[in-house]
């Protein structure tokens, strides 16, 4: 169950920084609204994670994978560049949050 409150953790970041961009610098009320209120629900459903995955290894895969996801959002949908530079950093965020996993539970 950790995990599954660890992935809404995750979706609601994502939804929360992808409201940021439109919030215009919080000039815009529904954006703004839904990106704090997003914040919250995620540090909240992140918390419950921590109860049963360590924080290394839940801060890794909440902020990777999260990072992962914007920017593939930010590449496809909000017409951001995409370059050989920003591919190599993604991989090497995932390859991070992989090696993490791979050294243990830390329990």
């Amino acid at each position: 169950m950790p995990y599954v409150m660890l992935a809404l953790a995750i979706a609601f970041e994502i939804g929360a920084t992808t409201s940021l961009k439109y919030s215009d610098g919080f000039s815009k009320g529904l954006p703004t609204a839904l990106s704090l209120v997003g914040y919250g629900v995620s540090f909240y459903f992140l918390s419950v994670a921590l109860r049963g995955v360590p924080v290394s290894t839940a801060y890794a895969i909440w902020s990777g994978v999260g990072t992962a996801v914007i920017a593939a959002i930010g590449f496809t949908f909000l017409k951001e560049e995409i370059n050989l530079m920003k591919i190599c950093g993604i991989m090497l965020v995932i390859g991070g949050v992989i090696l993490l996993n791979l050294g243990g539970s830390g329990h």
